[in-house]
């Protein structure tokens, strides 16, 4: 597809987003302005994320870190910078060049990864925003903390100035299953967020919930997303 048809298309479909979310926020009484667009490009290229980024989506996500690494290096030039996230696993050995991308890292899963975080943030004179990553559908296949394990990640974070927790990240179960079993996960995600957050000090934040994506954003939002996820529906139509 040409760079113009491309770029009229991921245009159509954002503003088509961007309604859907309008309208999730107005069932929940909520500020649309509360609830960042976050396009995730892992099965794009450089190219058409640029378009993205052109279309006024600033907030870009990868799930693996080589490819945040390399898009990053690609689209430094933009103006503003793309604000980048981290969705998927980060392993221990790729923290120190993917801290440099600068990522809010949406997958923090385990208290080793955590201290590993701090350390490099340390050494490396910066610091580093994460979110816990947390198992909604309790699979051992997948990745994510147990909500205990979430629990324990919070509080040993508390200790850690290095590593700012912003809030919870997690999936529903079939992303594109029930729409009503997924926002009952949704609440679940809330609700393991206030709970942990009445256990801190007054100055600390887990503003933020990471849920929902193409099939389910509308649902999460109506339990209180503040970052949504999206692909496939932002590359809808936008083929070679």
């Amino acid at each position: 597809m040409p760079d113009e048809a491309a770029a009229a298309r991921i245009t159509e479909n954002l503003a088509a987003i961007r309604g859907r979310v309008t309208e999730a926020c107005r069932r929940a009484g909520r500020d649309p302005a509360g609830v960042t667009l976050i396009a995730v490009t892992k099965y794009v290229d450089a190219a058409t994320a640029r378009l993205v980024h052109a279309a006024g989506c600033v907030d870009l996500a990868e799930s693996r870190p080589q490819s945040l690494w390399a898009k990053a290096e690609s689209l430094a030039d933009l103006v503003p910078p793309p604000r980048w996230h981290l969705v998927g696993h980060l392993q221990r050995n790729k923290i120190r060049r993917t801290l440099g991308s600068a990522p809010l890292i949406h997958s923090l899963d385990s208290l080793r990864l955590l201290e590993s975080l701090a350390a490099e943030a340390a050494a490396m004179g910066c610091g580093c925003r994460a979110l816990v990553e947390v198992n909604l559908a309790g699979d051992p296949a997948r990745t994510g903390a147990t909500e205990a394990q979430a629990a324990a990640i919070v509080t040993a974070a508390a200790g850690l100035p290095q590593v700012r927790l912003v809030g919870l990240m997690g999936m529903a179960s079939v992303p594109d299953g029930d729409p009503g079993a997924a926002r009952r996960e949704f609440a679940r995600l809330r609700e393991a967020r206030d709970r942990f957050a009445a256990t801190l000090p007054g100055g600390s934040s887990l503003r933020d919930l990471s849920m929902g994506m193409s099939g389910d954003y509308p649902e999460a939002i109506l339990e209180g997303a503040t970052l949504i996820r999206v692909g496939s529906a932002v590359f809808a139509g936008v083929g070679g």
